[in-house]
């Protein structure tokens, strides 16, 4: 289960990222050739951010498919079963994998916090003032 790692990585991450304000959704971006059980992949994420920061956040994922490009015959497919890597016009092994390896955090949803509502602020003090003293006469002038 590599998915427990995966999102210890990414709630490192996001962790970098956020500073101090808490996070709604985290969105990923996943190719089929990561082998990603997108249920496991939530079921460790809460897993990870219980009692965290990061608690109630979920993630959003974004599938990418496999798409090859035949080397053989210029074909550019897309490949519905990640097992069999190969061209889907001709049959051919030489391929080049063009989309389906990516596994990205693309971005972070904040909560948005609340302005501050005026009448729930307590007043500021005001500034302190220097105490009173009594004026002195300045020397006279002859």
């Amino acid at each position: 289960m590599h998915e427990l790692s995966l999102c210890r990585s990414i709630a490192d991450i996001v962790e970098r990222a956020r500073g101090a304000r808490s996070v709604d959704v985290v969105h990923l971006r996943i190719g089929q050739l990561r082998q990603v059980v997108p249920p496991t992949l939530t079921y460790c994420w809460e897993l990870v951010t219980t009692d965290t920061d990061l608690a109630g956040s979920r993630l959003q994922i974004e599938h990418i498919p496999v798409r090859l490009t035949c080397l053989d015959c210029a074909a550019s497919t897309e490949v519905s079963d990640a097992l069999l890597i190969a061209c889907g016009e001709c049959g051919s092994p030489r391929v080049r994998v063009d989309a389906g390896e990516e596994f990205l955090v693309t971005s972070i949803d904040l909560t948005r916090q609340a302005p501050a509502d005026p009448a729930h602020v307590a007043a500021a003090p005001p500034p302190a003032q220097p105490p009173a003293h009594p004026t002195r006469p300045g020397p006279r002038s002859t």
